[in-house]
């Protein structure tokens, strides 16, 4: 977390340190970033650099929140919009998070790298760091669907979308991964593609 010394710093300041940071973790991800580079580009000492943040690691994470935080609030703006139809909902939701992916690229890069399971010790401080709040997420953002369509029990349904999207999520982020981030607007067509075919097999059921 940042210290006293960092919170204290002009606003200018701290925005020209963050912005360091955000271009090079998304470069770069957190293993083989360089505090060297950041502070390069921050125009400031490695020194003054741990003053502010104890460890690398800190500074990654205070980036990470800054970032998911914005991402939470740009979508909190817009969520009373979507539609009260279950499967509308998960499409419509999922634009508007592409939305803000393709505005925010860098931003997206570090989001991407951070949720995307992986073998490092720093994706596992994640999801330790994050995961209740990952999960409060599909809760959030499924709370005013319309139910009356619901064979089955509420809360057992809205769990099993939950695990869906968890599931597909974790295989789509390995997946563009492997692409180098492609364009996001290219992400976001194939994503939406194969969401809403496996959202059919689900309202269809599997069962002929």
């Amino acid at each position: 977390m940042p210290t006293s010394l960092f919170l204290g710093l002009g606003a200018e300041k701290r925005q020209t340190i963050f912005s360091a940071g955000v271009s090079e973790f998304a470069d770069y991800g957190y293993e083989n970033s360089s505090t060297n580079r950041i502070v390069k580009k921050a125009g400031i000492s490695k020194g003054s650099l741990f003053k502010y943040f104890p460890t690398k690691e800190d500074f990654y994470f205070y980036i990470l929140d800054e970032i998911t935080s914005e991402l939470i609030s740009g979508l909190e703006e817009k969520v009373n919009t979507l539609s009260p139809d279950l499967f509308q909902r998960i499409i419509q939701y999922a634009a508007l998070e592409f939305s803000w992916y393709i505005l925010y690229p860098e931003k997206s890069k570090i989001i991407v790298r951070a949720f995307t399971k992986s073998d490092a010790e720093i994706y596992r401080k994640t999801v330790l760091r994050y995961g209740n709040r990952e999960q409060d997420i599909y809760y959030w953002f499924l709370k005013d669907i319309d139910t009356a369509p619901f064979r089955w029990d509420r809360q057992k349904t809205i769990d099993m979308i939950k695990w869906f999207l968890k599931g597909y999520n974790d295989d789509f982020l390995t997946k563009i991964q492997k692409q180098d981030y492609a364009d996001f607007e290219i992400i976001e067509t194939e994503y939406i593609k194969s969401l809403s075919e496996y959202l059919e097999i689900l309202k269809a059921g599997i069962v002929k």
